[in-house]
């Protein structure tokens, strides 16, 4: 079973077919991405790896985990599952709070 992996500290200028050619030194890498930023286009500093088992995961943490990678740090981990997002605009919630204006005594 593939084993996704959390990949952030990356360089802004690194792009996916780097990150696969990197992992691929500690086994297969089944899919790699950088997570890009809608409005600028920029990386976001993080990616995600996916390694075809557990244990070339395993060793791609054990690898890569605090190593520098183009003058910048590595944190390499296992991802966690996404979470469904709360509040914002979408869910109809406007929060609380006094927002200025006259004052009515």
């Amino acid at each position: 079973m593939a084993t996704k992996l959390y990949v952030g500290g990356l360089p802004y200028s690194t792009q996916e077919d780097a990150l696969r050619e990197l992992f691929s030194k500690a086994g297969n890498v089944t899919s790699a991405a950088v997570i890009m930023d809608r409005m600028s286009g920029r990386s976001k500093g993080f990616g995600f790896v996916e390694m075809s088992t557990d244990e070339e995961a395993q060793n791609a943490v054990s690898m890569f985990n605090g190593q520098d990678f183009e003058g910048r740090k590595l944190t390499v981990n296992e991802a966690r599952p996404m979470t469904p997002r709360t509040g914002g605009a979408g869910d109809g919630g406007y929060g609380g709070g006094n927002r200025g204006g006259r004052r009515e005594y």
